[in-house]
């Protein structure tokens, strides 16, 4: 038996069923170069009636893109704002 928490994947029936092509990216150019990476999010609506939020890099749009749904990108949000993701100086 393993000690680990169980694992809820509550978006397995999203996962390679975003559709993306029509997404509109957003990213803030606040204090940053045009030819530096960026990051980019889309709020994209799925069959499910569900408004998740997408995140991928502007440098590798075509590369991996992050979801979240609405309780998750919240919960990122806030330790955004808490400062739970700054840098250690």
């Amino acid at each position: 038996m393993s000690d680990s928490a169980p694992i809820y994947d509550d978006k397995a029936h999203v996962r390679g069923n975003l559709d993306l092509t029509g997404a509109a990216w957003i990213r803030s150019d606040e204090g940053a170069e045009d030819e530096e990476e960026h990051v980019e999010i889309a709020f994209v609506e799925h069959t499910d009636g569900v408004t998740y939020t997408a995140m991928r890099n502007s440098a590798h749009p075509e590369g991996p893109v992050l979801v979240f749904t609405p309780a998750e990108w919240e919960a990122f949000i806030l330790g955004v704002k808490d400062g739970e993701f700054d840098e250690p100086w």
